[in-house]
């Protein structure tokens, strides 16, 4: 009987517990009527959910004020999901109070009603931070009478959805929570819409961007975001019309999530690792990773309404990332309104041209041309057939116009300001804008060296001429004697002042040594020269800046070191492109030659991918593809003078902070001459990469680029080096086995033990037909970097018939705008 009473003792005890412990969890999620909070700066008052991944509470936005929202906890940039207040912020001091009544309330320093929550209903008990992000007021049964989830600003979380008659509203930009130009809808006829709003952004009028289920249209649409990570368009009767984003399980667990309509327009789905076990997987630590293409892919095409400028400001034109950020640039003769924030457009540098007949003023104007450029809207004269010429001049003397349009014969004339610029390699016209020539910043040190010898012969003339014979004799002899050494000490001190439109840093060699250390942390050593690193001073502020000095090497520079030297300094000293690592500086003091290069700080692709278990995820690994390939292109097609790489391999791809592909080492370019686009020259390269008609004694073209940056490309597809040492000969060289998996159609034995890249196999096989592509033996079978990017973006439709592959160049065939090339 003793045992039975202790028992029910026992068994008493552990229910009293359990309600303790139940009543203590309840009393820590529950936000009791009554409390509040106070916006104070670096203070740490907040609500926060049971398993503290979310906060609500103020947060300060720069020194502008407070915003009343919810945050990701667990994670230093505390980055916002929702707000009550983005276009209104307080000051410090105002309170956020669950009231007596039950009403959630947002009051500035001064008591004024700023924001209030408007339950439905009566009876709210208590409010709660939720673990799936969502804010609620609830009543005694938990049912919830207001969420954050039903009143969304520019963020969706897990099981959160977009019903019809809401909307998600873009941020202003990255640093101003208020209302931006960009709305993401379910409309009321069941309609999903991306719209863009005019200038300014209280304007009512409306582009749509992008457009879903027109074909679908009905009551109960809703855009959901499951637990798994899918976004997709749901009908009324569960059925899924549209897939927006393209995830997979693997981001259940382990990963935070949220999709977002950023404040350039654009809708994407980004992860964030929870901890550092999921860095090993090849996700960056301490930064959101975008999983999935961008909705629209690109945005700078899809804006071409007649409101407001277009994706960017007026008088600018937009390009599009790879990752479908928009990039907004100013065009010749004009600049950033505010530099701070690039989409409010340009102004021009220069006064408009003046309309009197008699000033004559178009004389001091210059037409400037950009390819594949293009400007919809705001044309108000055309005019067809012409030509370009006459297409020129026909904007040129008229003083109301700013640009021309040119295409297919036809010629648009458009007003100031500019609106709807844009630039794509998949437009075929181009566009031409008026500027006055003084406006236009041109350098040419050459000019001014010539000019230099000239007024130096002048002088010695006048003194000739104007002293006796013996004094003339005596002073040419001088004047030769310091002219010559005067140009004997520029050419070794100032080695570039002969090379135009660069902008580089002359260093002493005492300077790069101090900031070396006395060249003690070793990087690498090259074929030419070994790499340090060191830390440079910038400006008059006392800001440093992490550099690479490549050190040349004398004794491997004794035939060509000077010619090597002077190509690395020219082809890089001219480019400007962010897939191409940026020199600073360089040195050329008597013997020593050395070159300054900014500082990569995640290193060699080689590394990441071949040395380290850290290896970049499938898509990191395509956008590392697709930059190298940018660069590429801009190297062939785009400088003004053409360079060829000559040596493309992952050892020469270096990644910066944020895992942006960047072309290095430009000591093997061969520098082509404007109408050159052939050269025979000795075998550059390195083994595995280099082309085949390297040891044919054939003509070397861009081609050789090609080829290497096929092989590359199979690597980052696979993550393994092209030759390696297995017990399977057959996959001993990755492009023999490769080309035989695809044409057995096995493509997924290249890519067996990664998931994501599984789960994308048609992505895969596509990207594998263009590294076939790349490594024809014949080099006029294989594609230009134009049409290598064109066929990773999806723009040229890859299809295989009959043992060949074929390429549809924009559903068209026209000619040289197809290629048909066999497997190898």
């Amino acid at each position: 009987m003793s045992c039975k009473i202790f028992l029910s003792l026992f068994l008493l005890l552990i229910l009293f517990c359990s309600a303790s412990s139940a009543d203590k969890t309840t009393q820590r999620n529950n936000i009791t009527l009554g409390s509040s909070l106070t916006a104070q700066p670096n203070q740490n008052e907040s609500w926060i959910s049971p398993n503290e991944d979310f906060a609500f509470g103020f947060q300060q936005i720069r020194k502008d004020g407070f915003i009343l929202s919810i945050w990701f906890n667990k994670i230093p940039q505390r980055t916002i999901v929702w707000s009550a207040n983005r276009d209104n912020l307080v000051q410090q001091g105002s309170t956020v109070q669950l009231t007596n009544f039950g009403s959630l309330e947002l009051r500035d320093s001064t008591g004024r009603d700023v924001w209030s929550a408007a339950a439905s209903g009566s009876g709210v008990s208590h409010a709660a931070m939720l673990d799936t992000g969502n804010f609620v007021l609830t009543n005694q049964k938990n049912f919830y009478l207001w969420e954050s989830f039903h009143e969304p600003t520019d963020t969706l979380l897990p099981t959160q959805y977009l019903g019809q008659g809401k909307k998600l509203v873009s941020r202003y930009s990255e640093s101003d929570y208020s209302s931006g130009r960009f709305h993401f809808r379910v409309g009321d006829n069941g309609a999903t819409e991306f719209s863009a709003r005019g200038f300014p952004v209280d304007s009512d009028s409306y582009n749509v961007v992008y457009e879903l289920n027109m074909l679908s249209q009905g009551n109960g649409m809703q855009v959901m975001f499951n637990q798994s990570g899918f976004v997709y368009l749901q009908a009324q009767n569960g059925t899924i019309i549209e897939w927006l984003t393209s995830s997979n399980s693997i981001f259940s667990k382990g990963f935070y999530q949220r999709v977002v309509l950023d404040y350039h327009g654009v809708f994407r789905h980004y992860v964030y690792p929870k901890d550092d076990d999921r860095n090993s997987r090849g996700w960056p630590s301490g930064k959101w990773s975008q999983t999935s293409p961008s909705i629209p892919k690109n945005i700078c095409l899809s804006i071409k309404g007649p409101y407001g400028p277009g994706a960017c400001g007026y008088n600018s034109y937009c390009s599009v990332e790879i990752d479908g950020t928009p990039n907004c640039q100013c065009p010749i003769g004009y600049t950033f309104v505010d530099p701070d924030d690039k989409m409010k457009g340009c102004r021009p540098n220069f006064k408009a041209q003046n309309c009197d007949e008699d000033s004559k003023d178009v004389n001091n104007f210059v037409m400037c041309t950009m390819e594949n450029t293009y400007s919809h809207y705001g044309d108000f004269e055309a005019t067809s057939p012409v030509s370009e010429d006459w297409c020129l001049n026909y904007c040129l003397v008229d003083c109301f116009c700013a640009l021309v349009i040119y295409e297919n014969d036809s010629c648009w004339k458009k007003k100031n300001p500019i609106s709807n610029g844009m630039r794509d390699y998949s437009m075929l016209g181009k566009a031409m804008i008026k500027v006055r020539q003084d406006s236009i910043v041109t350098s040419k040190p050459s000019n001014h060296s010539i000019n230099s010898f000239q007024e130096t012969l002048i002088l010695i003339g006048s003194v000739l001429l104007s002293s006796s014979g013996f004094l003339n004799i005596v002073l040419l002899i001088t004047s030769l004697v310091l002219f010559f050494r005067l140009r004997r000490k520029t050419s070794i001190t100032k080695p570039c002042q002969n090379m135009p439109n660069m902008n580089l840093r002359s260093f002493t060699f005492s300077e790069l040594e101090k900031a070396t250390n006395g060249f003690k942390e070793l990087l690498g050593v090259g074929a030419f020269g070994a790499v340090f690193k060191g830390v440079v001073q910038l400006g008059n502020n006392n800001t440093t800046s992490t550099i690479v000095v490549k050190k040349l090497d004398n004794k491997k520079l004794v035939k060509d070191g000077d010619q090597e030297f002077k190509a690395e300094v020219m082809s890089i000293g001219r480019t400007n492109h962010k897939n191409l690592v940026k020199l600073i500086g360089f040195c050329n003091e008597g013997q020593h030659r050395l070159l300054v290069y900014d500082y990569m700080s995640n290193g060699s692709l080689a590394t990441i991918l071949f040395e380290t278990s850290n290896k970049p995820n499938w898509h990191q690994r395509m956008r590392i593809a697709f930059g190298i390939a940018r660069g590429l292109f801009y190297l062939h097609e785009e400088c003004s003078t053409q360079i060829i790489h000559c040596d493309i391999k992952p050892q020469n791809i270096l990644l910066d902070d944020s895992y942006t592909a960047r072309i290095s080492d430009f000591g093997l370019a061969k520098i082509l001459k404007n109408d050159q686009t052939r050269t025979t020259t000795r075998i550059r390269g390195t083994k595995g990469y280099v082309a085949p008609e390297w040891f044919k004694n054939m003509a070397v073209t861009v081609k050789v680029d090609v080829y290497s940056y096929g092989i590359l490309l199979l690597e980052l597809i696979c993550c393994r080096k092209n030759f390696e040492d297995v017990e399977d000969d057959a996959s001993m060289i990755l492009s023999d086995w490769a080309c035989d998996r695809y044409e057995s159609g096995k493509v997924k034995c290249l890519v067996e033990n990664d998931d994501e890249a599984m789960m994308e196999i048609k992505m895969v096989e596509k990207y594998v037909m263009v590294t076939l592509w790349c490594i024809q033996e014949d080099p006029s079978l294989r594609p230009t970097m134009k049409k290598v990017m064109l066929m990773l973006e999806g723009s040229v439709k890859l299809i295989q018939k009959d043992g060949f592959l074929l390429a549809i160049w924009f559903n068209r065939i026209p000619e040289n705008h197809c290629l048909v090339s066999q497997h190898r």
